[in-house]
């Protein structure tokens, strides 16, 4: 179920939640979300598509965004906010239209969750020309390839919403 609200002139108005999951939620989900939001506010959709991210697991629960991620956004000119991870709930399948998970552990996770319920559930990299997996930086240490890949699928799902719902 959308959540609604009523637009400046009053009109019904139905949100697109998109919700980004990645194992800690403190490099890939949080630099999507932030991508994310900034693709659509350059696109003048702030009022349609609401966008957060949240963990698979708990071992960051409580932690802000990891400092090389917030360098990376930095360079790249994108705005965040001091943030703190959080778990995934199965309330939060419910509450949002699209979960995108970054890689195949976070797909297996999501399964599970979710009780094998996919219809929502996506992986970032199919919405570009290159399937597959967002490379975790947390082990790679190369954030410049993980933004590449993420702004890329963020781009192609955006694409994708707009074509969609004829936004």
């Amino acid at each position: 179920s959308n959540s609604a609200y009523f637009g400046i002139e009053g009109s019904f108005v139905s949100m697109i939640k998109i919700l980004f999951i990645c194992h800690g939620n403190i490099c890939r989900s949080p630099m999507a979300e932030f991508i994310m939001k900034d693709l659509v506010e350059k696109a003048g959709l702030s009022q349609e598509i609401f966008v957060s991210s949240a963990a698979m697991t708990s071992e960051e629960i409580g932690n802000d965004m990891y400092p090389p991620a917030k360098r990376m956004l930095t360079a790249m000119g994108v705005p965040f906010e001091k943030r703190k991870a959080r778990r995934m709930t199965k309330a939060d399948y419910e509450e949002n239209d699209i979960i995108i998970g970054m890689d195949e552990e976070n797909w297996r996770h999501l399964l599970l969750l979710t009780g094998g319920r996919k219809e929502k559930l996506h992986l970032l990299m199919d919405y570009t020309d290159r399937p597959g997996e967002v490379a975790d930086p947390w082990y790679t240490g190369d954030f410049k390839e993980t933004y590449r890949d993420i702004l890329d699928g963020c781009r192609g799902l955006l694409a994708a919403i707009r074509k969609d719902e004829g936004i």
